[in-house]
């Protein structure tokens, strides 16, 4: 960001601006529009009293009215925060209340009217400040802000710079060739940051962002997209729906979150889709990125560190990047935790090797980053620390078993045991079939002393499980009113 002038400043060029900026199922603008919206919208908010440096909540929900609103708060130099429209009034009111933002947008914004001459006159190609402020925006204002669910699965707001997102645009574009002709595939909510992300790109290299909201819609947007930003889960749904014979014509797929189910990959070229993955989060956007399948490096401007945690084989990863964000709105406490000039948020992986004495596998990179899940998550049973990820990748390959989440529950005389949940239909055996597995494949301290089976995992906006949610279910007094129930 500033998103909101290169979008003003795409407008500008006869050559871009009748182009596709933004698509839904359901209607589209083009830069030339996109850009007239962005101005009115920002002007309401200058004329009701929003000021550079405001904190403007924005819970709109069509994506396509979110994300001018968005451009609109960027571009009157105030910090957007990106709400989720299917939160709870009640759960939302909580939120607004704790963070008190300035302007709260809950019903689209004005819409441009004018000509694009009346709305950009004498724009400079770097754009310039927004209507009435003054203000010339720069690389570390507190720019954007979007919610992370922690472990108790109640969001925390997370602040940024500028910089810290914008800065990286170039590198993304770069990994995926990304065209301005290019359609990007967003098919997940705003208020992830994964796809917020996906989003906000797209418009400063002057792409046109589809936004869907639906299994159906992103099926059939496959068609005429060529990138597409996703979580693994989503991945194996369109590599399903293209395999059956939907028309694409993407060509790369961007994956965050988890990692990737063993032949993913493969399969994604097979169907000549290849595939980006790259490991961050909400606090400290990207971390480390693998484009071939040779294993997590540290992201262009990054630096990577595994500390050694008091015995554990494990170690704690640590970065030192310009892509770091700010902390959390209202004081908020959260995993984030810095050293300094380095951050954490606590994920666990492999001591590094050292390239002097350790050589990379061949074909590998030196600095191989290789998680073993995050550090708050592990189970500390009879003495041994269980890393979830680890139990999850070896359940979730099982014939019938659509996700799992393996976590700890309280257990008097270990501590804790090792419980997994699995997303299933109605499987007879299929609990015994999982345990076969588990002795086959894990350590004795590993194997799910607990199991618990449902048709629907709750999940993040993003897709990925809410492990926050799955253990308030299961701490509670009836596990089986959320539709979680013993396996058999």
């Amino acid at each position: 960001m500033p998103v909101a002038h290169q979008v003003l400043t795409h407008a500008a060029d006869p050559a871009v601006r009748d182009r596709p900026a933004l698509r839904t199922p359901e209607r589209s603008r083009t830069y030339a529009a996109l850009a007239a919206d962005v101005r009115a919208g920002a002007t309401h908010l200058d004329a009701t009293g929003t000021r550079p440096g405001d904190v403007v909540a924005v819970s709109l929900p069509d994506p396509l009215d979110l994300l001018t609103a968005v451009l609109a708060a960027d571009h009157a130099g105030a910090t957007p925060l990106v709400c989720d429209p299917a939160w709870p009034r009640a759960h939302r009111a909580e939120v607004l209340r704790t963070l008190a933002p300035r302007t709260f947008v809950e019903v689209p914004l004005p819409r441009g009217t004018g000509t694009l001459p009346d709305l950009v006159p004498g724009l400079a190609p770097q754009g310039g400040p927004g209507p009435g402020t003054g203000h010339e925006p720069g690389p570390d204002d507190l720019a954007w802000a979007g919610f992370s669910s922690g472990s108790t699965g109640r969001p925390r707001a997370v602040v940024r710079t500028r910089a810290s997102w914008a800065g990286s645009f170039d590198d993304v574009t770069r990994f995926l060739g990304l065209r301005p002709a290019d359609t990007v595939l967003v098919p997940g909510p705003l208020a992830s940051s994964l796809y917020c992300f996906a989003a906000v790109h797209t418009l400063a290299v002057g792409a046109c962002a589809y936004l869907t909201r639906t299994p159906a819609a992103t099926t059939s947007a496959l068609a005429s997209s060529d990138v597409v930003h996703l979580v693994p889960q989503v991945l194996d749904d369109v590599l399903d729906a293209v395999a059956a014979g939907a028309p694409s014509r993407l060509r790369h797929a961007v994956v965050g979150g988890a990692s990737l189910a063993a032949g993913a990959r493969s399969r994604a070229a097979a169907l000549g889709i290849d595939v980006l993955a790259y490991y961050g989060a909400v606090e400290l956007s990207f971390v480390a990125y693998d484009p071939d399948g040779s294993g997590l490096r540290a992201f262009p401007g990054v630096d990577l560190e595994v500390r050694p945690l008091p015995q554990a084989s494990v170690g704690e990863v640590w970065v030192r990047s310009p892509w770091v964000s700010s902390g959390y709105l209202a004081r908020a406490t959260g995993p984030l935790r810095r050293d300094g000039a380095w951050s954490t948020v606590g994920d666990l992986a492999d001591p590094l090797p050292d390239p002097s004495t350790s050589p990379s596998a061949p074909g590998a990179p030196p600095g191989t980053l290789v998680l073993r899940g995050r550090g708050d998550g592990a189970i500390l049973t009879g003495g041994s620390t269980v890393v979830p990820e680890d139990v999850e990748v070896v359940l979730r390959a099982v014939p019938g078993v659509r996700d799992v989440v393996v976590l700890g529950t309280a257990h008097r005389r270990l501590g804790a045991v090792v419980s997994a949940v699995v997303e299933c239909d109605d499987r007879p055996g299929l609990r015994a079939h999982l345990e076969r597995v588990a002795r086959g494949a894990l350590a004795p301290a590993q194997r799910p002393r607990r199991w618990y089976g449902t048709r629907a995992l709750p999940r993040t906006p993003s897709g990925k499980p809410a492990r926050g949610a799955v253990s308030e279910v299961l701490l509670g007094t009836d596990p089986a009113r959320s539709g979680m129930e013993p396996l058999r």
